[in-house]
């Protein structure tokens, strides 16, 4: 697997996992350990966080193994950015709060498109043959 990708985009890759793993430590994870009462989507939001910036800690080992994380960072940052935020601003209700994610959001936004090795995804998990359904029988060969 790794072979495709060229040493510099590997390490390219680590440092977006470095930046993520610790900005979440960092922010998150003290919250996490000396935290007021949260309402319950806070309490989710704060929790899956620090669980991501755990992740993105593995893909400094395995950089390659957990690209499904510096994808979902930057597709949940698209997504919130076009359903949430583009319409409160198309509508002229940006908050302080929504306006300071939105600040927070932009740089991943510029910088996951670039490190990402979107032809590796394209070939594994695009156009890459599915794993099977169901199970083998026996005498039958898998493609």
């Amino acid at each position: 697997m790794q072979e495709e990708l060229s040493t510099f985009r590997l390490n390219l890759m680590r440092v977006l996992y470095l930046m993520m793993f610790l900005f979440l430590a960092s922010t998150k994870w003290p919250l996490m350990i000396h935290h007021r009462e949260w309402a319950q989507m806070e309490g989710v939001a704060f929790v899956f966080l620090a669980a991501l910036g755990v992740m993105a800690g593995w893909g400094l080992r395995y950089p390659v193994k957990m690209l499904p994380v510096l994808l979902f960072e930057f597709l949940w940052k698209a997504v919130w950015l076009l359903a949430v935020a583009l319409p409160l601003w198309r509508a002229g209700h940006i908050d302080p709060d929504t306006a300071e994610t939105v600040k927070a959001t932009l740089p991943a936004m510029i910088i996951c498109p670039l490190v990402i090795p979107w032809g590796y995804v394209w070939r594994n998990y695009v156009v890459a043959r599915g794993d099977r359904w169901l199970p083998v029988k026996a005498g039958t060969t898998t493609h």
